[in-house]
């Protein structure tokens, strides 16, 4: 069985998500370096079977491309490269980084960690994986 993967790219962070292997429980496993998020992800790729990989998709409020769609779309041409065999989806990410934020204070994290950039990128990707797994 194989496991999905969700990224939620950013120009310098990037957070990680994954399914359970039966493809029924997103958790959040890491946030990376995007200059170092292609070395994770081989490595990754080696250890663990993954038959999906997720691309939050950014867009406004009126459904056009945010800003930073433009760096997605240079990462995705060298994902493409060095991963040819490794499909991979878009999901819209709208709103997720919200949705992580109120998700941290709903579960009682003291302000100090609700500071913490990284863990609201893991919590988005997380995210949008469960959007895709509970379609």
């Amino acid at each position: 069985m194989a496991r999905i993967m969700a990224l939620d790219f950013g120009t310098k962070r990037t957070g990680i998500a994954v399914s359970d292997e039966l493809k029924m429980i997103a958790s959040g496993l890491t946030t990376v370096n995007t200059a170092e998020l292609l070395d994770f992800l081989d490595t990754y790729f080696k250890e663990e079977n993954v038959e999906l990989v997720l691309v939050g998709e950014p867009k406004q409020k009126d459904d056009s491309a945010s800003g930073s769609e433009v760096y997605i779309q240079e990462f995705l041409k060298v994902f493409i490269k060095k991963f040819p065999e490794m499909p991979f989806k878009r999901v819209d990410e709208r709103f997720t980084s919200k949705m992580a934020f109120q998700s941290m204070i709903d579960s009682g994290l003291k302000k100090k960690k609700r500071r913490n950039k990284a863990l609201i990128d893991e919590i988005s990707a997380t995210i949008i994986l469960q959007t895709y797994l509970y379609e």
